[in-house]
């Protein structure tokens, strides 16, 4: 339904819109005061708000500019018994919706009450679809890896469900991504999806963050404050980091997910909500767990079903999909016609261990994608590191493992290859006399 407040010092007037207004379905809040209003719309949000522009302490201009700062999206009727053109033109200036002189005829308030509400609609209608093209944009997970394919099968299987889940693993695996691919795959899929780092603030700040305040409840508090969680309230709350919050805080995140309703700092009433917890986490939460640096009854309550990411190094077959993907992104980005990558970059890419994971190898493409100035990303448009980096890497031989006689074969052959055959470096290296070493070749049949 439509929420509209409506806001008259003559009471008769108010009377008469309120019970016009609820006749034609609207869901209508009505008040004789200025000063009334105000508290209403720092409470919640109205679609449109009908306000006499003279009254007192508080006049409709005040209401206008309010709802403006609070709620872009709000339509505001202005209506007045002192009706002036220099009135109607700053109201339209500061974006009211219409402007009506008193005395008015009833059909003309719901004729213009429609026009503002199907404007409203389509608004929301527009908001929702571009936050769902924007949220399947974010939602791309790459990968041709079996461990990855499996976990994306538990995330599908649970999302429905709407249990809470603990997702782990190394920075820049893409927690985030699985937060967002299992509420798209839930039932709270319209509702919102809001993400916080516990880690980036302190614990006043993320508890004004997640729980909000009321107007006046400290010093700057100028206006009523909504927290993520009540924001997030029929959707998904994504708590990233979760083990950098203070136990204070954990305490009273576990009373949220298990009363379903909190105060506002400030706030004498508790407000219901309906969300969705997802975590995450880089540590190893059960060893916080251990250390009392995690609340073992809230690590209960988030880890319902845990979902561990493996790091990008234990699933090297996605990265050949991954460099394609980021580059083909950010040449349409900047506009380049990048075709491919070369065979040489590939293996080093391949053999690289990414410490940062896929947040690396992103990182890694784009600068390649900036400098490349051909149609094809080669060595030379990749850091230094990796073009210095010499990995050996050791493979089946006609689809048998290697003994540890031809690994010391392989890995001898490579030391020397590495000092210049000189072979009394190479015996300090591998820890052995020049001797020995001379035995280990005779044996392996390297040529001396």
């Amino acid at each position: 339904m439509i929420k509209v407040l409506v806001i008259d010092d003559e009471k008769i007037t108010l009377k008469n819109l309120e019970h016009v207004l609820k006749k034609e379905g609207y869901d209508v809040t009505g008040t004789d005061s200025g000063v009334e209003a105000l508290k209403l719309i720092e409470k919640q949000e109205f679609d449109i708000v009908l306000t006499d522009i003279k009254m007192e302490k508080v006049d409709g201009f005040e209401i206008l500019r309010k709802c403006k700062a609070l709620y872009p999206d709000t339509e505001v009727i202005m209506i007045t018994g002192y009706a002036t053109v220099e009135n109607a033109v700053t109201a339209m200036k500061q974006g009211a919706f219409y402007y009506i002189a008193k005395p008015f005829k009833l059909d003309i308030i719901r004729k213009i009450i429609l026009e503002a509400s199907e404007k409203v609609k389509l608004k929301k209608e527009v908001k929702q679809l571009r936050q769902q093209l924007d949220f399947h944009e974010k939602v791309n997970i790459i990968t041709q890896n079996s461990k990855m394919l499996k976990l994306l099968e538990i995330a599908r299987q649970i999302a429905p469900t709407d249990c809470n889940v603990l997702i782990t693993g190394e920075s820049g695996t893409g927690k985030e991504l699985f937060a967002r691919y299992i509420h798209l795959n839930s039932l709270r899929k319209k509702g919102p999806f809001l993400a916080v780092n516990c880690g980036a603030f302190s614990e006043e700040l993320l508890s004004n963050e997640l729980f909000g305040h009321e107007k006046g409840a400290f010093t700057g508090a100028n206006a009523l404050k909504k927290g993520l969680i009540e924001m997030a309230s029929s959707g998904s709350l994504f708590l990233d980091e979760i083990t950098e919050m203070s136990l204070t805080m954990q305490a009273k995140l576990l009373r949220v997910i298990q009363e379903r309703e909190f105060f506002r700092l400030g706030a004498t009433e508790p407000i219901k909500v309906d969300v969705r917890f997802i975590a995450a986490t880089n540590r190893d939460i059960k060893e916080e767990v251990k250390n009392g640096k995690f609340r073992e009854d809230l690590y209960y309550r988030l880890n319902v079903v845990n979902i561990e990411i493996p790091p990008l190094r234990e699933r090297k077959d996605d990265i050949p999909l991954l460099v394609a993907y980021f580059s083909k992104k950010y040449s349409l980005l900047m506009k380049k016609e990048i075709t491919g990558v070369s065979e040489e970059a590939i293996n080093l890419l391949v053999n690289y261990e990414y410490p940062g994971n896929v947040r690396e190898l992103e990182n890694i493409i784009e600068r390649a994608v900036v400098l490349c100035n051909s149609s094809q990303i080669d060595v030379e448009h990749l850091p230094q590191d990796l073009k210095e980096l010499k990995i050996e890497v050791f493979t089946k031989k006609e689809g048998k493992f290697m003994s540890l006689e031809e690994l010391e074969k392989e890995y001898i052959k490579w030391i020397l290859r590495e000092v210049g055959n000189n072979k009394t470096v190479a015996a300090q290296i591998l820890g052995i006399d020049r001797v020995s070493l001379w035995r280990k070749l005779k044996n392996y049949g390297i040529e001396n």
